[in-house]
Parts: structure tokens; C-alpha cells; sequence
């Protein structure tokens, strides 16, 4: 697995240890399992986003801080300029950028986030709150609780991202899109 995932698992660790919490009662405020928990921390699996999301709400820290390491500060404002936010890549399917990562507690979390063409199965996820999606690049396969939909540059989706959701760059090309998690 790659080294930011690596970094990740051990902020995640860190952040239990810190609280005294078991990978149990860790697992019961994430809505996970233990034993995800436990691979989630070995560094050796991909961490999906909905996780992170869960963990930054359950505990009230920033995202972007179990992203990056670091903790936001602005609180006024916060500029990303193009192609400068912190970048995640979770695995060889999605990559995201996060827009507003030095903004202290947003209430909405902006990516660009970018599909590589692949030939693996859907990976399905689902997180508390709404998404909204508009299509920057590309054509995206987006299946929304057994829903099969396909975007086009310049269409946008708003969606429950509670309901199991996943994506697929088409055409062979990759798909850019803004995503906002609220």
C-alpha cells in the first residue's frame, strides 16, 4: 500500500490511542466493524473516505488533519490555488483533492476528485450526509443504490451518500469531478 495510507493509519491509531478507546468502542462511534478498524490501521488496506468522514465526525477534527497531518487554521477563509490541495490517493481507482483543507471546521468538504479508467468491480461505499457531484471531465458510470447513471462533462448529481454508492471512469479516459460531501 502506498506511504500516505500508511501515514493515515497511523494518525488513525494515534487519534484511538489518544482518546483510550479499543478498537471496539472505536468501531461502535464509526459505524464499522472492529476488525475493519484493526485493518484500517495496519496500513496495508485502502481507508475509504467515508470512514475518514466518520471518524472526523465522531470526534470532531477536521478531515483534512487525518489526511494531511496537519491542523486547519482559517477560520475567515482559506484559497486553494490549482492543482495545490492536499492530494489523497487512496488506491489506483481515485484520487482526491482536497479544496478547502486549511479551513477550520467546514461544514461541507469540496474535492476534486479524479477516476482512473480500470478493468476491477465497483468499489460501493456509503457515508452519512449528501453529495453533490458536477462532472469537470469525462464521462462517469455512477450507481446510486442499484441506480445506474452516466454523466457527462458539465452534468451534476446531488444524492443521499447514506444509500451504497460507486464509480467508474468511462471510454477509457479519466473523469474529473468536484464532489462536496455535506
Amino acid at each position: 500500500m502506498n506511504e500516505q495510507i500508511k501515514q493515515i493509519a497511523e494518525r488513525l491509531k494515534g487519534l484511538r490511542d489518544s482518546l483510550n478507546l479499543s478498537h471496539e468502542e472505536m468501531a461502535k462511534y464509526c459505524k464499522r466493524t472492529h476488525k475493519e478498524v484493526m485493518d484500517y490501521e495496519t496500513g496495508m488496506i485502502d481507508i475509504p473516505m467515508s470512514f475518514l468522514f466518520d471518524v472526523a465526525r465522531s470526534f470532531n477534527i477536521d478531515t483534512s488533519t487525518l489526511i494531511s497531518g496537519e491542523e486547519p487554521h482559517m477560520k475567515s477563509y482559506f484559497l486553494t490555488r490549482y492543482g495545490k490541495g492536499i492530494y489523497a490517493e487512496r488506491n489506483k481507482a481515485y484520487k482526491y483533492q482536497a479544496l478547502a483543507s486549511g479551513y477550520k471546521h467546514p461544514k461541507a468538504e469540496p474535492f476534486e476528485v479524479t477516476v482512473d479508467p480500470n478493468d476491477e468491480e465497483i468499489h460501493i461505499n456509503s457515508h452519512e450526509g449528501e453529495e453533490f457531484n458536477y462532472i469537470l471531465e469525462g464521462r462517469l458510470f455512477l450507481s446510486i443504490n442499484n441506480k445506474n447513471l452516466i454523466l457527462n462533462q458539465g452534468d451534476s448529481i446531488y444524492f443521499n451518500s447514506s444509500y451504497p454508492h460507486g464509480m467508474k471512469a468511462l471510454d477509457n479516459k479519466p473523469v474529473r469531478f468536484l464532489a462536496i460531501i455535506l
